[in-house]
């Protein structure tokens, strides 16, 4: 057993209040990570406003950092010692994990959002009466430790500043691989970025590092617009401020973007990212709206125009190449993902989330 403090949402739109728990012990595929950081995605609270079905109460922390502390007898990847990120969970066994797609393991739901154990049925929080679930994304990193899966922690090199690494697991490889490793932009192409949070801001790093001639950030926040702008955004468009957002692009470009990415999860921002393609342009849906959520799409926009749509989790990544990768970028200055980051300290939790939820952060992480 393990003694760990951790954060708990016990209801739907509730608090996250810290109680003291335990984890048991470890099976032979599992590691066990003192966190240092982790990041607050908006994916963190989909779950805890049940937009998704996960079960109540429950730890979540899914961009969690941190150093192994042990290691399961059948774990190879990593020691003791290793500073490690922490990302999605998948089961390594189905027909796409197999194809090397990980990302959209037939299990992904379970696994990430169900609060299974990988290999057992137990949980691996021991409340006794008192069931507390854990596993979300096969790590529940809003706690002082977490017991993750071989398969789901990333080497990385202990030279890059572990507290800050924690959201390259989710919110920042999601962004920035939808650029990078879904819609693979050419050199000198056209871009646009719908929704300027976490993700939107990854992508328009992304979209620099890719050789892009023209990036096109938009939102309603004035602010992020102005910090897309510093980080590599050729143009902005405040949707507030403009009657037509697709005509606004249309004048930027050759009649409509090549590429786009919509990370708002908004419908309508769909539609508009539709549209605003010019002839066989691809757009990558990032934002996750509630489910059962639809969008109306002209389908003569797509069939005439030969315009692609194709849904990205995690940003199409495979987190033991892509996360050392993103390191590297911003070891060597080309992806400053901090500028994106505010930090609290982790009994802060309820106030990072509210200044999260007001716009007034963009990316909290929780330090230890």
């Amino acid at each position: 057993m393990k003694d760990i403090q951790a954060a708990v949402v016990e209801k739907k739109e509730g608090k996250f209040n810290m109680k003291s728990l335990q984890l048991k012990d470890l099976q032979p595929n599992e590691v066990l990570v003192e966190i240092k950081g982790v990041g607050i995605c908006h994916t963190d609270l989909t779950a805890r406003d049940q937009s998704y079905d996960v079960p109540l109460p429950m730890v979540l922390g899914h961009e969690g950092s941190g150093v192994v502390t042990e290691v399961g007898k059948a774990v190879k990847k990593v020691k003791k010692g290793d500073h490690v990120v922490l990302t999605y969970g998948s089961c390594g066994v189905c027909r796409t994990c197999l194809e090397g797609t990980p990302q959209y393991c037939e299990k992904f739901f379970g696994l990430n959002f169900g609060g299974e154990r990988l290999d057992s049925d137990e949980e691996a929080i021991d409340q006794g009466k008192e069931e507390i679930h854990s596993r979300f994304f096969q790590q529940s990193s809003f706690a002082t430790f977490s017991i993750a899966t071989e398969r789901n922690v990333v080497k990385v090199d202990k030279k890059a500043p572990l507290e800050l690494l924690g959201p390259l697991g989710c919110g920042v490889q999601t962004g920035a691989g939808a650029v990078i490793n879904s819609l693979q932009p050419v050199a000198g192409s056209t871009i646009a970025i719908f929704g300027t949070g976490s993700v939107g801001l990854s992508a328009v790093m992304a979209a620099k590092i890719c050789g892009c001639l023209t990036i096109i950030a938009v939102d309603i926040n004035p602010a992020r617009l102005k910090l897309a702008k510093e980080l590599g955004a050729t143009h902005t468009i405040n949707s507030k401020e403009v009657d037509n957002v697709v005509e606004e692009i249309q004048k930027l470009t050759d009649k409509g973007v090549d590429y786009a990415a919509e990370t708002s999860g908004v419908p309508e921002v769909l539609a508009q990212a539709v549209n605003a393609l010019r002839w066989k342009g691809k757009v990558a849906v990032v934002g996750a709206p509630p489910m059962g959520t639809t969008a109306a799409i002209d389908v003569n926009q797509i069939l005439v125009w030969g315009k692609q749509i194709v849904g990205v989790v995690e940003g199409d990544s495979i987190p033991d190449v892509f996360i050392p990768r993103l390191i590297k970028y911003y070891m060597e200055g080309q992806f400053p993902f901090d500028k994106l980051v505010t930090n609290y300290k982790f009994d802060e939790i309820n106030t990072a989330i509210q200044e999260m939820e007001s716009g007034d952060a963009i990316k909290p992480i929780l330090t230890f």
